[in-house]
């Protein structure tokens, strides 16, 4: 475990808090959530960019909020209209020393459940913060 700094000497950046107050219904009672970010699941990298501009693919796409707790990573499976920000059920539960990324890019990607996924960068300080929580320093 780290002292919650990042290789720059600041802190961990708090979760949305949208995402962490829909969410926790969904967790176990007494569930601290750490790091909470949205993904998009996508085949291939232009089902993906035909989404996003036309919204054409979005059928074919999972949306889903992905939780890291101390104990436990738990992806929820979301609405589609919500682009991932409100979850509707829990779809798994992944062990806690699981290492999301690394990511980088406008789009990074990820492999989650066996599934290519795609977080906005906005979210990318969130899975570097609960990859270093496992002692994962970023590449």
């Amino acid at each position: 475990m780290t002292d919650g700094l990042d290789e720059t000497g600041r802190r961990d950046p708090e979760p949305r808090q949208d995402l962490v107050q829909r969410s926790a219904p969904f967790l176990p009672a007494g569930s601290e959530i750490q790091q909470a970010f949205i993904c998009q699941s996508a085949p291939h990298f232009f089902f993906f960019v035909i989404t996003y501009l036309t919204g054409l693919t979005m059928f074919w796409n999972k949306y889903r909020c992905v939780v890291v707790t101390r104990d436990a990573i738990y992806v929820l499976d979301s609405s589609k209209l919500s682009g991932g920000a409100s979850p509707q059920r829990l779809a798994a539960t992944v062990p806690r020393p699981t290492r999301l990324g690394p990511v980088s890019g406008r789009w990074g990607e990820m492999n989650l459940l066996g599934e290519r996924h795609w977080v906005h960068k906005r979210f990318h300080d969130q899975i570097a913060a609960a990859d270093r929580e496992i002692g994962f320093a970023q590449a």
